[in-house]
């Protein structure tokens, strides 16, 4: 059986198996406790077919701590999120496994902000749930629903943006869905700003056509469906709707590293600011900085540390490499309708198709790879790779999350998983083989201090 995933993330199980209704009623009374009396909840959820059963525990141990919920229905993450400042409320809970598979579900909790808890308030969460000290409320909460997100998440996203430039273009897009999330709300999105939409994968039942993370492998019916209908653009989604992948006008996945360079390369040409991403985003980031005069701020992985990023040096824009667009004028989250609406907002006034924009961009190849790693080694592994490369008067390390080091070359991030025991090593160089050398030359000294403690026994 597999474990129940609990961190900044919030929580995270197969269904039935790791995850019950009892565990999540036991999350919501948890959550209860750390809440401030009379607290107010708002509540949404993807549409995986387990959705409503672990909203209902959820509630039913919110209300049993005398937290009133309101019911946001199946809507977005970022939709929970500017929900939460909309309705004033304590926090929130997004009730999704982002993108893993179905069998899977999650539980994740967010600040009055609308940020998924830091890592102290993660812990006592944890804390509070293991030790099972809940209490009871004289007076249970109540229960309230909404279904108001998508068109305040929608006309957000249109105040940031030239819808009529948009619509003018009469834009053919083409966008999976996934049967997720998305499938509400993005379509209202993009029928206000005009285009003629394709909408693949697109009945909220949570039966995902493919498997749901939005990268090459798994994108080959949106590819093929731009091309048959020699769509301008391809959208894809992930199934709480907070990643946004881009496939160009030729059908051609161009890699959800392109999301964030592109809209932030838009951004930067309404408004001069700095930037915030994670360490193991693209170099492009760093270009389309440096192009604008402005500074890229690098962050531990994780959403909430880049928006952290965002707020302390009042960023005008932000995100993650895995096509995750943060833009604070809407929601310090990651949006995939921000996300839509930049990418289509940059094409309009260019006049240029996506693949134009993208020849625009340095070119880099990034290479992926992980390998199992005990967490007593995770450290000895990061410290022998620190060591190798600190004899280089051209290596700028950083340690904020495992270990990055720029080279001249090309880059190499170094991490151990929070939540299982494997490390990750990205490198990304000008080509493939750069990158490949890079890697293999970490991974050689990954194994030298796997042997050796094997030998140690």
């Amino acid at each position: 059986m597999s474990r129940l995933m609990v961190g900044v993330s919030g929580v995270r199980g197969i269904v039935g198996e790791t995850l019950t209704a009892d565990v999540a009623e036991q999350f919501g009374r948890a959550f209860a406790v750390m809440l401030p009396k009379g607290a107010t909840i708002a509540l949404g959820r993807d549409t995986r077919p387990s959705g409503p059963m672990i909203r209902d525990a959820v509630i039913a141990g919110l209300n049993a701590g005398g937290v009133d919920v309101v019911d946001l229905g199946i809507v977005s993450t970022p939709g929970v999120a500017m929900m939460i400042k909309h309705l004033s409320a304590s926090g929130g809970i997004v009730i999704t496994a982002s993108h893993n598979p179905s069998p899977y579900n999650g539980i994740k909790f967010m600040t009055p902000d609308g940020l998924n808890l830091p890592a102290d308030q993660a812990e006592q969460l944890k804390n509070i749930w293991k030790i099972g000290e809940f209490t009871t409320s004289e007076k249970p909460g109540t229960i309230t629903q909404n279904g108001q997100t998508h068109n305040i998440h929608i006309e957000t996203v249109c105040g940031i943006i030239d819808a009529d430039a948009i619509a003018s273009r009469k834009f053919k897009v083409v966008l999976d869905s996934i049967n997720g999330a998305g499938c509400v709300g993005t379509p209202l999105l993009l029928n206000k700003l005009g285009c003629e939409l394709v909408h693949i994968n697109s009945e909220p039942t949570g039966d995902f056509a493919h498997k749901p993370e939005p990268i090459a492998e798994n994108l080959a019916g949106l590819c093929k469906a731009v091309r048959e209908h020699q769509a301008d653009v391809g959208f894809a989604q992930d199934p709480d709707a907070d990643r946004l992948v881009i496939v160009d006008e030729n059908g051609e996945f161009i890699g959800e590293e392109y999301t964030l360079a592109l809209a932030a390369a838009f951004v930067l040409k309404q408004q001069k600011g700095d930037l915030a991403t994670n360490l193991s985003t693209s170099r492009m980031m760093d270009d389309v900085a440096a192009s604008a005069g402005v500074k890229l701020h690098r962050t531990p992985v994780g959403e909430a540390n880049v928006a952290s990023a965002m707020k302390q040096y009042n960023c005008v824009f932000g995100g993650e490499g895995n096509g995750g667009v943060i833009d604070p004028r809407v929601v310090l989250v990651r949006d995939s309708f921000t996300g839509i609406a930049l990418m289509l907002n940059y094409l309009a006034e260019t006049g240029k198709a996506v693949s134009e924009l993208v020849a625009n961009l340095p070119k880099y190849e990034m290479h992926k790879a992980k390998f199992p790693c005990p967490q007593a080694a995770a450290e000895k592994i990061l410290s022998a790779v620190r060591e190798a490369f600190a004899g280089r008067t051209d290596a700028k390390i950083n340690d904020a999350d495992g270990l990055r080091v720029d080279l001249p070359e090309g880059w190499l991030h170094v991490r151990a998983s929070n939540t299982e025991p494997i490390m990750r090593i990205i490198t990304e160089a000008r080509d493939a083989d750069a990158a490949g050398k890079i890697a293999g030359e970490v991974r050689k000294i990954a194994e030298e201090v796997l042997h050796h403690r094997t030998d140690d026994g």
